[in-house]
């Protein structure tokens, strides 16, 4: 899901160069083209509209589904509810049917921040209300055995060339930050998807001085 969005036009060639097929659902008819140059097949879907049976008529038969969609910091706050906590609820209940066990979600970082509804001191209003449907997104997520479920939270997002090297870390109470390549978080999701042994964990993201592979594999 949202594969017109900056991380996943970084993931799905590096998909494609492992020797994988990808899928990338895409909202706007404008977009299919970019998404067919990255290297997947190109399916148009209104995540807002569209039901968890239509997508699961293109779930089935994959060997895992990557949600990285979302409506961003800015908007109306209803709307984070509809992409970033329903749009992912959806994409679950579309891989259950599917027996699609493998769910990678990015989420974000500085989720502790609204934990048990708190506000954070200074943050725009638009963006409490996007890390809260992240939050909720977990959250349902997470109740869903029949899922080996990763939750991705990365930092501040960067237009910057990859490092190769990160820091990746279980979540914990503590608040961790930075920022990291967007090209970097597509890196560690394709060795999370080829690390079975990190499903059940909620991880955080940001630039560092571990290697990707070796960083996913620390916690596999």
């Amino acid at each position: 899901m949202g594969a017109h969005g900056k991380v996943a036009r970084q993931l799905v060639p590096l998909l494609v160069a492992g020797g994988h097929e990808a899928v990338g659902v895409v909202r706007n008819p404008d977009h299919t083209a970019d998404v067919a140059a990255d290297g997947a097949t190109p399916v148009v879907l209104d995540i807002e509209s569209a039901t968890s049976a239509e997508l699961a008529e293109h779930v089935r038969g994959s060997d895992a589904v990557v949600f990285s969609a979302g409506a961003g910091g800015k908007g109306a706050p209803e709307r984070k509810q509809h992409v970033d906590r329903d749009g992912a609820v959806k994409l679950a209940e579309a891989a259950e049917v599917s027996g699609v066990r493998r769910y990678l979600l990015v989420s974000s970082i500085g989720l502790q921040s609204v934990v048990d509804g708190a506000t954070p001191d200074g943050v725009e209003e638009g963006f409490v209300a996007y890390l809260r449907a992240k939050l909720e997104a977990e959250d349902a997520l997470r109740s869903r055995p029949s899922l080996d479920l990763t939750s991705l939270r990365p930092g501040h997002l960067l237009d910057e060339p990859a490092t190769g090297r990160v820091a990746l870390t279980r979540s914990t109470t503590d608040a961790v930050d930075g920022g990291v390549p967007r090209a970097d978080v597509a890196a560690v999701l394709l060795a999370l998807l080829e690390a079975p042994g990190t499903a059940g964990q909620t991880l955080e993201l940001v630039s560092g001085d571990v290697p990707v592979e070796e960083a996913v594999a620390a916690l596999a």
